[in-house]
């Protein structure tokens, strides 16, 4: 187990300390190679995040970005979209060098699979922003799901029902039943592979799977306690998520 660099500080100062360290870490990625790779997550929690790293002076042209996860059937312009939610809070006002979206409206998802773990394993992930869900889960790795060992970079999952029910509340849908079933989202194994994690978990209702990714087993049932094996994660919380860890 490696030990994981944790910050806890007030919503709106964490997002500034987030974008502050993620700025550098690109910036280490572009000196060492002319570009970086970044995965870049969505949600009501990842708001504040990326409109304070929008701000940054990144050269933004030497930067590719990869999203985490889409739902299987919703078109870009979905005001559910994640494809829309990332064009919306970032790529409008940034102008990377490419975007790489998840087109999981595709009509044949097996090529679009296949298209995007090529897009994978042509550029490594220099870091993954990621989030982690209500229950525990890393994009959409549920604990249903999740696959520690997981030979695929990108894979079709079914949600689990806390996992739509925190889609609904957070406002994403008009009715637990419109919110889709299935998805497609990097694996576990694909997040792990990033050199850098980023990990953004502000809100209370993060806080019994903050405890859990920290204090419980590292095993599937709590995706998000894999990061304790990673070498180069920064954890970031405010103190409703932190509430309910025991130092």
């Amino acid at each position: 187990m490696k030990l994981m660099n944790i910050t806890i500080e007030k919503h709106n100062i964490l997002a500034q300390i987030a974008a502050n360290n993620v700025e550098k870490t690109i910036f280490n990625s572009i000196n060492t190679k002319g570009k970086a790779n970044i995965v870049l997550a969505t949600g009501n929690s990842q708001i504040l995040f990326l409109k304070e790293l929008r701000k940054k002076l990144i050269p933004w042209e030497k930067v590719v970005i990869f999203h985490l996860d889409e739902y299987i059937g919703l078109k870009e312009d979905h005001h559910s979209s994640f494809r829309k939610y990332l064009i919306d809070n970032i790529i409008k006002h940034i102008n990377p060098k490419q975007f790489h979206p998840i087109k999981a409206d595709a009509e044949n998802l097996e090529e679009e699979i296949k298209n995007y773990t090529s897009l994978l394993n042509e550029n490594p992930i220099d870091l993954a922003c990621i989030g982690i869900g209500e229950n525990g889960h890393l994009a959409f790795n549920d604990p249903g799901v999740a696959n520690f060992n997981d030979i695929k970079s990108i894979k079709v999952v079914e949600l689990d029902n806390e996992c739509r029910m925190q889609q609904f509340n957070e406002g994403w849908f008009d009715s637990i039943d419109a919110v889709p079933r299935t998805a497609l989202t990097l694996t576990i194994s694909a997040i792990m592979a990033a050199n850098h994690i980023s990990c953004f978990a502000p809100d209370e209702r993060k806080a019994l799977a903050v405890k859990n990714s920290l204090e419980g087993k590292i095993k599937p049932s709590c995706p998000a306690s894999i990061l304790r094996n990673h070498s180069s994660v920064k954890l970031y919380l405010d103190p409703p998520s932190a509430s309910m860890l025991s130092n």
